[in-house]
């Protein structure tokens, strides 16, 4: 099932609307891989809209945005921003505090801490 994605982009009076489709399971049986999907097709979005001579499959990296989970017309969208704009995408069937939690352990797994030694 597609998704709507709407994409606002800094400095533009409008908004576009894309859609994320290819997801394997349904909302409430996502993993962290299925959301680390959603999240890298949100941001290859918002970059086609910036950038729509870019590659589409440009590797993006899921760190430097802020992002929120929020209650929307029965289900929960996925809020972005960052420096080049806005995106969000839903709503989706999943309660919110699941797909906080997954939002999070994508973005650890994606980033994971780095060990310093000083000696």
């Amino acid at each position: 099932m597609p998704y709507p994605v709407e994409i606002w982009l800094r400095g533009d009076n409008h908004a576009t609307t894309e859609a994320i489709a290819d997801i394997p399971r349904d909302p409430k049986a996502w993993t962290e891989g299925d959301v680390t999907y959603v999240l890298t097709a949100m941001l290859r979005a918002i970059d086609r809209a910036k950038h729509p001579d870019a590659e589409p499959d440009r590797p993006v990296s899921l760190r430097g945005f802020s992002w929120i989970v929020n209650p929307f017309e029965g289900g929960v969208v996925i809020a972005i921003e960052m420096t080049l704009g806005a995106i969000v995408a839903g709503p989706f069937d999943v309660p919110e505090a699941l797909l906080t939690t997954l939002i999070q352990r994508a973005l650890v797994a994606a980033n994971p801490p780095v060990s310093v030694a000083v000696h």
